[in-house]
């Protein structure tokens, strides 16, 4: 179980996660559509970062229901 203490933590960098992963997907379609190739980085970004985002969110979930049926 992860202590309450982390919870709001995990969830804000969960969502921080996301939206920069959304941020370059969308930047590299951008730079794909103008025929150019994007940084490695920022492509890494794009790739890695969605999953990230939603194995902690699903961990969150997951601790929440838990935590409710506990009480």
């Amino acid at each position: 179980m992860i202590p309450h203490d982390f919870r709001r933590p995990l969830t804000i960098l969960a969502a921080v996660v996301a939206v920069l992963s959304l941020a370059a997907v969308a930047t590299v379609m951008a730079i794909a559509f103008g025929n150019g190739v994007a940084p490695v980085w920022v492509t890494s970004t794009a790739l890695y970062g969605l999953p990230v985002a939603f194995i902690l969110m699903a961990a969150l979930v997951i601790d929440s229901v838990r935590a409710r049926r506990r009480q």
